[in-house]
């Protein structure tokens, strides 16, 4: 099969599975609503309960799993093709160890108990923090490897800080929250944490769906990518920016998502051809499907004991990761 074919059969069948599966997240929880009412509910004036729970409890969860998820497969994908390393994803340059780091802040100083929305402004703020310190460490002319090394030194303080939180804390209410939120989860967001996050993540996915080309052209080295006028150093600021805008929402809002952005695009590579700029949208629809899948999964799994989305995506993802690894060390024998 000629690989555009292919390449244009794998984002129409990623398109139907995204709908398919987003349908589904409105349709499938505790509440045992028939389709055509939930649908019916999902669009009604009345206020009743099913309309309550349709637009208040599922919408919100459903539009959250689509769009995070699209952040992380397509921020993954946009990073794998900049760093050229398989092994890079969202959480390496920091941002989502510091969003998290935000989070625990506003837990651990109880802000939260009078401002709620404390919790997700306070891991964006944090997000934006592990920026500027990576662009502070890695200076102005700073290579990709010192970003990678920037980002993974605040990434390692975000972490022990949260570890010191955690160990410090007076109230095991307040620590048993940080442990539950770093997990992951979409469970009791709004409709409001949506409109709170979806600007980031839209200005995100805009800085980083126009990297396809400048990605293409690094394919072939940095002196051939120079020498067709990619400016390097934009790129790399783009990508950074774009991330941090994007999945630093996503965090914010949801908690730390693992392995998404890792998975996805090893995954999908086979299947849309080495082309970066074929691979951002698929990733992007690749991990739309993964969080949604996840989300339904962990409503029938132990819809009683609240199983938390970012550990069901560690479950899949660690193995993957293991055997990434050993691929990889094979590869270099």
């Amino acid at each position: 099969m000629r690989p555009h074919i292919r390449y244009r059969l794998t984002l129409s069948a990623l398109g139907i599975l995204t709908l398919v599966l987003f349908l589904l997240s409105l349709t499938v929880g505790p509440a045992a609503l028939t389709f055509r009412a939930s649908i019916a509910a999902l669009f009604s004036d009345k206020a009743d309960v099913i309309a309550l729970i349709m637009q208040e409890v599922r919408l919100p969860r459903a539009l959250l799993g689509l769009t995070i998820g699209a952040t992380l497969g397509l921020s993954g994908a946009v990073l794998q093709g900049l760093l050229r390393n398989p092994l890079a994803e969202p959480g390496l340059i920091g941002i989502s160890a510091s969003a998290s780091l935000g989070a625990v802040i506003a837990i651990y100083t109880g802000i939260t108990l009078v401002f709620p929305l404390a919790l997700p402004l306070s891991a964006f703020a944090g997000a934006l923090v592990a920026v500027l310190l990576v662009q502070a460490l890695a200076g102005a002319r700073g290579s990709i490897l010192t970003i990678i090394l920037a980002g993974v030194a605040v990434s390692s303080f975000a972490g022990a800080m949260t570890s010191l939180a955690l160990n410090l804390s007076p109230n095991p209410f307040a620590s048993l929250e940080i442990m539950f939120w770093m997990l992951g989860s979409l469970t009791d967001r709004s409709m409001l944490h949506f409109w709170l996050a979806a600007p980031f993540i839209l200005v995100g996915w805009l800085m980083l769906g126009t990297l396809g080309k400048a990605l293409n052209a690094l394919t072939l080295g940095n002196d051939a990518a120079a020498s067709l006028g990619i400016d390097m150093r934009r790129i790399q600021m783009q990508a950074v920016l774009g991330t941090a805008a994007s999945v630093g929402a996503a965090t914010a809002v949801a908690g730390a998502i693992g392995f998404v952005g890792l998975v996805i695009p090893h995954l999908l590579r086979p299947l849309v051809g080495n082309l970066p700029s074929r691979l951002l949208p698929a990733s992007a629809l690749g991990g739309a499907c993964m969080v949604l899948a996840a989300d339904i999964l962990v409503r029938i799994i132990a819809p009683e004991r609240d199983l938390k989305l970012g550990v069901l995506t560690a479950i899949v993802g660690a193995p993957f990761f293991l055997w990434l690894v050993h691929a990889e060390r094979r590869r270099l024998a």
